[in-house]
Protein backbone atom coordinates (compact mmCIF):
# COMPACT_ATOMS: atom_id res chain seq x y z
CA UNK A 1 0.00 0.00 0.00
CA UNK A 2 1.48 3.39 -0.64
CA UNK A 3 2.32 5.24 2.06
CA UNK A 4 3.33 9.57 2.39
CA UNK A 5 7.33 9.79 3.77
CA UNK A 6 7.67 11.29 6.69
CA UNK A 7 9.14 14.48 7.66
CA UNK A 8 10.85 16.93 9.53
CA UNK A 9 7.47 19.50 9.87
CA UNK A 10 7.16 18.43 13.46
CA UNK A 11 10.72 19.00 14.28
CA UNK A 12 10.74 22.32 12.06
CA UNK A 13 7.51 23.09 14.15
CA UNK A 14 9.20 22.69 17.42
CA UNK A 15 12.20 24.44 16.81
CA UNK A 16 10.49 27.87 15.37
CA UNK A 17 8.52 27.97 18.85
CA UNK A 18 10.64 26.85 21.10
CA UNK A 19 13.89 27.68 19.53
CA UNK A 20 15.17 24.11 20.20
CA UNK A 21 18.91 23.22 18.39
CA UNK A 22 18.93 19.42 18.99
CA UNK A 23 15.62 17.28 18.58
CA UNK A 24 15.10 13.74 19.38
CA UNK A 25 12.77 11.10 18.08
CA UNK A 26 11.97 8.56 20.17
CA UNK A 27 10.19 5.23 19.95
CA UNK A 28 10.01 1.88 21.59
CA UNK A 29 9.17 -1.48 20.73
CA UNK A 30 8.60 -4.52 22.90
CA UNK A 31 5.40 -3.39 24.61
CA UNK A 32 3.46 -6.15 23.80
CA UNK A 33 6.00 -8.88 23.90
CA UNK A 34 5.55 -11.59 26.59
CA UNK A 35 9.01 -11.86 27.16
CA UNK A 36 12.30 -9.93 26.66
CA UNK A 37 13.28 -6.19 27.21
CA UNK A 38 10.83 -3.13 26.48
CA UNK A 39 13.84 -1.29 23.94
CA UNK A 40 13.55 2.21 22.98
CA UNK A 41 15.59 4.27 20.42
CA UNK A 42 16.47 7.95 20.77
CA UNK A 43 17.48 9.14 17.66
CA UNK A 44 18.60 12.32 16.23
CA UNK A 45 18.64 13.23 12.29
CA UNK A 46 18.84 16.95 11.81
CA UNK A 47 17.29 18.25 8.48
CA UNK A 48 18.61 15.86 5.99
CA UNK A 49 17.37 14.01 3.56
CA UNK A 50 16.31 10.61 4.56
CA UNK A 51 17.14 7.23 3.25
CA UNK A 52 14.51 5.96 0.29
CA UNK A 53 11.83 3.86 2.44
CA UNK A 54 12.09 5.04 5.64
CA UNK A 55 8.77 4.61 7.21
CA UNK A 56 7.60 3.38 10.63
CA UNK A 57 9.23 -0.18 10.99
CA UNK A 58 6.10 -2.13 11.41
CA UNK A 59 5.35 -1.37 7.49
CA UNK A 60 8.42 -2.55 6.51
CA UNK A 61 9.51 -6.31 5.34
CA UNK A 62 11.89 -7.71 7.51
CA UNK A 63 14.83 -8.01 5.02
CA UNK A 64 14.12 -4.18 4.27
CA UNK A 65 14.57 -3.34 7.40
CA UNK A 66 17.30 -4.68 8.43
CA UNK A 67 19.21 -3.29 5.09
CA UNK A 68 17.51 0.26 5.74
CA UNK A 69 18.18 0.07 9.93
CA UNK A 70 22.50 -0.72 8.74
CA UNK A 71 21.79 2.42 6.92
CA UNK A 72 20.20 4.62 9.05
CA UNK A 73 23.12 3.50 12.14
CA UNK A 74 25.32 5.35 9.44
CA UNK A 75 22.95 8.62 8.40
CA UNK A 76 21.90 9.69 11.58
CA UNK A 77 23.53 12.18 13.40
CA UNK A 78 23.48 10.00 16.64
CA UNK A 79 21.19 7.59 18.26
CA UNK A 80 21.23 5.70 21.50
CA UNK A 81 19.46 2.74 22.48
CA UNK A 82 17.70 2.10 26.07
CA UNK A 83 16.72 -1.51 27.74
CA UNK A 84 14.15 -2.59 30.65
CA UNK A 85 14.51 -6.14 31.34
CA UNK A 86 11.33 -8.00 31.72
CA UNK A 87 12.07 -7.95 36.24
CA UNK A 88 11.97 -4.05 35.46
CA UNK A 89 8.44 -4.57 33.67
CA UNK A 90 7.11 -6.72 36.01
CA UNK A 91 8.41 -4.46 39.69
CA UNK A 92 7.49 -0.90 38.19
CA UNK A 93 4.90 -1.52 35.40
CA UNK A 94 4.79 -0.96 31.57
CA UNK A 95 5.10 2.81 31.35
CA UNK A 96 7.35 3.35 34.21
CA UNK A 97 9.57 0.77 32.47
CA UNK A 98 9.15 3.04 29.07
CA UNK A 99 10.44 5.63 30.95
CA UNK A 100 13.60 4.08 32.43
CA UNK A 101 14.53 2.72 28.61
CA UNK A 102 13.99 6.01 27.15
CA UNK A 103 15.55 8.14 29.86
CA UNK A 104 18.29 5.16 29.11
CA UNK A 105 18.73 5.97 25.58
CA UNK A 106 18.58 9.46 25.39
CA UNK A 107 21.35 9.84 28.45
CA UNK A 108 23.39 7.79 26.36
CA UNK A 109 23.56 10.06 23.34
CA UNK A 110 26.63 12.20 23.14
CA UNK A 111 24.68 15.35 23.00
CA UNK A 112 21.52 15.76 25.29
CA UNK A 113 18.46 17.01 22.86
CA UNK A 114 16.86 20.23 23.53
CA UNK A 115 13.52 18.36 22.70
CA UNK A 116 11.95 15.37 22.25
CA UNK A 117 9.23 13.89 19.55
CA UNK A 118 7.11 10.81 21.16
CA UNK A 119 5.62 8.03 19.44
CA UNK A 120 2.13 8.18 20.35
CA UNK A 121 -0.22 9.65 22.43
CA UNK A 122 1.11 9.32 26.04
CA UNK A 123 4.10 11.37 27.47
CA UNK A 124 4.92 8.67 29.53
CA UNK A 125 8.52 10.12 29.75
CA UNK A 126 8.12 13.55 31.83
CA UNK A 127 9.66 16.44 33.07
CA UNK A 128 12.57 17.36 32.48
CA UNK A 129 12.29 16.27 29.08
CA UNK A 130 10.55 18.97 26.65
CA UNK A 131 8.10 16.69 25.06
CA UNK A 132 5.76 16.82 21.99
CA UNK A 133 3.74 13.23 21.44
CA UNK A 134 2.99 12.62 18.09
CA UNK A 135 0.45 10.17 16.95
CA UNK A 136 1.59 7.86 14.42
CA UNK A 137 4.73 9.55 14.64
CA UNK A 138 6.69 7.04 13.59
CA UNK A 139 4.98 7.07 9.85
CA UNK A 140 4.95 10.77 9.89
CA UNK A 141 8.06 12.09 11.27
CA UNK A 142 11.96 11.42 9.95
CA UNK A 143 13.64 11.56 13.70
CA UNK A 144 11.44 8.69 15.19
CA UNK A 145 10.60 6.67 11.99
CA UNK A 146 14.61 6.27 12.02
CA UNK A 147 14.26 5.61 16.20
CA UNK A 148 11.51 2.71 14.95
CA UNK A 149 13.18 0.86 12.42
CA UNK A 150 16.68 0.49 14.35
CA UNK A 151 14.74 0.12 17.75
CA UNK A 152 13.07 -3.10 16.15
CA UNK A 153 15.59 -4.54 14.09
CA UNK A 154 18.24 -4.54 17.37
CA UNK A 155 15.55 -5.96 19.66
CA UNK A 156 15.19 -8.79 17.06
CA UNK A 157 18.25 -9.43 16.55
CA UNK A 158 18.71 -9.39 21.09
CA UNK A 159 15.65 -12.19 20.93
CA UNK A 160 17.21 -14.08 18.21
CA UNK A 161 20.29 -14.37 20.35
CA UNK A 162 17.90 -16.61 22.35
CA UNK A 163 17.17 -18.87 20.14
CA UNK A 164 19.89 -21.97 20.64
CA UNK A 165 19.05 -22.18 24.18
CA UNK A 166 14.95 -21.56 24.04
CA UNK A 167 14.89 -23.03 20.72
CA UNK A 168 11.06 -24.31 21.25
CA UNK A 169 9.51 -21.16 21.75
CA UNK A 170 10.63 -19.09 18.59
CA UNK A 171 12.54 -16.23 19.65
CA UNK A 172 14.26 -15.88 16.52
CA UNK A 173 10.50 -15.53 14.67
CA UNK A 174 8.31 -13.51 16.88
CA UNK A 175 10.81 -11.79 19.34
CA UNK A 176 9.18 -12.57 22.14
CA UNK A 177 5.35 -12.05 21.36
CA UNK A 178 2.43 -14.68 21.43
CA UNK A 179 2.21 -17.11 18.53
CA UNK A 180 1.10 -20.57 18.80
CA UNK A 181 4.86 -22.00 18.71
CA UNK A 182 5.66 -19.91 21.37
CA UNK A 183 1.74 -20.45 23.60
CA UNK A 184 2.44 -24.07 23.03
CA UNK A 185 6.24 -24.05 24.69
CA UNK A 186 4.91 -21.73 27.19
CA UNK A 187 2.38 -24.05 28.11
CA UNK A 188 4.41 -26.90 28.02
CA UNK A 189 8.11 -25.68 29.39
CA UNK A 190 6.87 -22.74 31.56
CA UNK A 191 8.27 -19.27 31.18
CA UNK A 192 11.86 -18.86 30.68
CA UNK A 193 14.28 -16.34 32.77
CA UNK A 194 13.17 -14.01 30.25
CA UNK A 195 9.81 -13.84 29.80
CA UNK A 196 7.55 -11.33 31.96
CA UNK A 197 5.38 -12.70 35.09
CA UNK A 198 3.65 -10.06 35.71
CA UNK A 199 1.55 -10.21 32.65
CA UNK A 200 -2.14 -11.69 32.52
CA UNK A 201 -0.98 -14.90 29.98
CA UNK A 202 0.03 -16.82 32.84
CA UNK A 203 -3.46 -17.05 34.33
CA UNK A 204 -4.26 -19.13 31.42
CA UNK A 205 -1.83 -21.37 32.26
CA UNK A 206 -3.28 -23.60 35.55
CA UNK A 207 0.33 -25.53 35.49
CA UNK A 208 2.47 -22.29 35.80
CA UNK A 209 0.03 -19.92 37.22
CA UNK A 210 1.67 -19.76 40.52
CA UNK A 211 4.67 -17.90 39.02
CA UNK A 212 2.63 -14.99 38.31
CA UNK A 213 4.45 -11.85 39.73
CA UNK A 214 2.28 -9.36 41.83
CA UNK A 215 3.01 -5.45 41.47
CA UNK A 216 2.85 -3.64 44.68
CA UNK A 217 4.81 -0.61 44.07
CA UNK A 218 2.52 2.52 44.73
CA UNK A 219 4.49 4.68 42.38
CA UNK A 220 4.43 2.26 39.51
CA UNK A 221 0.46 1.90 39.87
CA UNK A 222 -0.03 5.54 40.00
CA UNK A 223 2.18 5.86 36.71
CA UNK A 224 0.13 2.79 35.18
CA UNK A 225 -3.44 4.60 36.09
CA UNK A 226 -2.37 8.15 35.90
CA UNK A 227 -2.39 10.90 32.62
CA UNK A 228 0.36 12.74 31.59
CA UNK A 229 4.08 12.46 33.22
CA UNK A 230 5.32 15.77 31.70
CA UNK A 231 4.04 18.88 29.31
CA UNK A 232 3.05 19.20 25.92
CA UNK A 233 4.28 22.31 23.99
Amino acid sequence: MPYEPPTHAVERSIRATTGAKIVAGVDEVGRGAWAGPVTVCAAITGLRRPPDGLTDSKLITPKRRTELAVRLESWVTAHALGHASPEEIDDLGMTAALRLAAVRALAALPVRPDAVILDGKYDYLGVPWRVRTVIKGDQSCVAVAAASVIAKVRRDAMMAELQGEFAVFGFADNAGYPSPVHKAALAELGPTPYHRLSWAYLDALPKWRHLKKVRLSPEAAALEDGGQLGFDF
